[in-house]
């Protein structure tokens, strides 16, 4: 009885089986008969070209974001200041870089605005090439970097380069722009991080002589003024003014 019972089982199965492979073969043929109508409309030539330019765009995001934007400043920033109170691995390298990726968002969103404006919806809708895309986007991301680059190290690099003396800034080559304005960042971020690291200096150098004048070496001075340099963080309310400085600074 179970014997028939498989059997009878496995006699439905291959009959659905035999009866849907001619469908799916017939939606087969239709589909490839639709799919080439369809790309001969919109081009053959031009799916592969912008799955390839997609492709390329996205490997660059991450270079693009430290080197052509207001990260690279945020992030060291945060580093000198995590070293100045102290406190080791907290906040953790992943809350500093969510912080200063979502800030630099913030700072950045007039020049994102103005690309999205004038060449990201423009390519969407097949107005302009992505070649056009690309130069349209530069122009805000130029405006932003000329604006924080300081001319000294823009100097360098044009002479480095042996281009000549730009008239006007849209003279400025790119390949030079970028690294000057990247070593620009750096010399602020050092800068805003020697200002922060004073006032913590002073409460560790107050506390190592209270601490020898009392005769007491054994004990580290780093476990008594990490508490004071904390309680001084938050009475002042650190982060505000550390943030809002620095936005205010990169835009």
């Amino acid at each position: 009885m179970v014997r028939r019972f498989l059997f009878t089982k496995c006699l439905c199965l291959l009959a659905v089986v035999f009866t849907a492979v001619p469908a799916f073969a017939q939606s087969s043929n239709a589909a490839q008969q639709v799919i080439p109508a369809d790309l001969a409309k919109a081009g053959t030539g031009s799916l592969p070209l912008q799955i390839v330019v997609l492709l390329t765009l996205l490997s660059f995001i991450p270079a693009i974001l430290i080197s052509m934007t207001c990260f690279t400043r945020l992030i060291v920033v945060f580093h000198f200041l995590r070293q100045a109170l102290g406190t080791q691995e907290t906040p953790n390298n992943q809350v500093l870089i969510g912080l200063a990726l979502f800030l630099t968002l913030f700072a950045m969103s007039p020049s994102l605005n103005r690309i999205n404006t004038e060449a990201l919806q423009p390519m969407m809708s097949g107005q302009i090439t992505q070649v056009e895309a690309v130069t349209r986007a530069l122009v805000p991301l130029r405006a932003y970097m000329l604006k924080q680059t300081r001319e000294r190290d823009l100097a360098l690099f044009l002479k480095l380069s042996g281009s000549a003396r730009p008239h006007s800034a849209d003279e400025v080559p790119t390949t030079a722009l970028i690294p000057a304005y990247m070593i620009s960042e750096l010399k602020t971020a050092f800068q805003i991080g020697f200002v922060l690291f004073i006032p913590f200096l002073v409460i560790d150098m107050a506390v190592s002589s209270v601490l020898l004048s009392m005769g007491m070496m054994q004990l580290p001075p780093v476990i008594v003024s990490m508490p004071l340099k904390l309680l001084l963080f938050v009475m002042v309310d650190g982060w505000y003014l550390v943030v809002g400085s620095l936005v205010k600074s990169v835009m």
